[in-house]
């Protein structure tokens, strides 16, 4: 399952521009990246789209879950199954929804229609990863401080939110790989001069794979492996220390 990505950090240090034949070791094509305009420009869009998501879906996924598992009202089950459905709904459905939304209401397409695209799935891995830490949570624990006098935002802040932030920084950065990752929705959703990181890689293999590419998408890779890495280790230490 592997081996196609070990083919391709191998041939990204091939000083043949051609891929298929190796013509010795360099360096060269992780040099020119960070000289490349253009894919600076589409990994500073990346970033933006990415943490802009992130960061709204962490306010909002946070909410969610502890709305759902802490209080009653009427069609809760119902707002549970839709606020989760992103996560088994394609990407391609989730794409041409959104751009048909936005064309219903005239808004034009720029880098925050990216943005607001990608919060829609964000925010469905933010809160399950912050519902599954709940589950780890006595509520009692909150009951007590509100006996002892605390306000049920105090309760929240004081009490719940230290204990949530494992799950919440773990779904953050799985909802940040996930949202650096993605081209389908990007793709439908972004403006003229918003290109993503997926999307420049995206229109250059059309003309064919370079070793510049190559080196771009093992970067991607790595650090889409540590970051993940990195949410998993949070989520076990939140989970063992609960």
């Amino acid at each position: 399952m592997y081996l196609p990505i070990l083919v391709l950090a191998f041939y990204s240090f091939n000083s043949s521009p051609y891929s298929a034949t190796w013509q010795g070791f360099t360096l060269n094509w992780y040099n020119q990246l960070f000289s490349d305009e253009r894919i600076l420009l589409a990994l500073k869009n990346s970033l933006i789209v990415a943490f802009s998501a992130v960061s709204i879906s962490a306010v909002l996924g946070t909410l969610m879950a502890v709305g759902i598992a802490r209080y009653q009202f009427p069609g809760k089950t119902l707002y549970r199954g839709v606020s989760y459905l992103p996560l088994i709904i394609p990407d391609i459905a989730i794409a041409v929804a959104t751009l048909v939304f936005l064309a219903a209401f005239a808004i034009p397409l720029s880098l925050w229609t990216i943005v607001a695209a990608h919060v829609v799935f964000c925010l469905a891995y933010v809160a399950l990863v912050v519902s599954s830490r709940l589950t780890n949570i006595d509520p009692h624990l909150e009951e007590a401080a509100l006996d002892l006098g605390a306000t049920p935002i105090q309760a929240f802040i004081q009490v719940l939110l230290p204990q949530l932030m494992p799950g919440i920084i773990a779904g953050c950065l799985l909802a940040f790989v996930l949202s650096l990752d993605d081209f389908l929705i990007a793709s439908f959703t972004a403006g003229s001069g918003s290109n993503t990181l997926p999307m420049e890689i995206f229109s250059r293999i059309r003309t064919g794979v370079k070793p510049d590419i190559n080196a771009l998408s093992v970067i991607l890779i790595l650090i889409s492996a540590i970051v993940a890495f990195i949410a998993e280790l949070i989520r076990a230490f939140g989970e063992n220390k609960g």
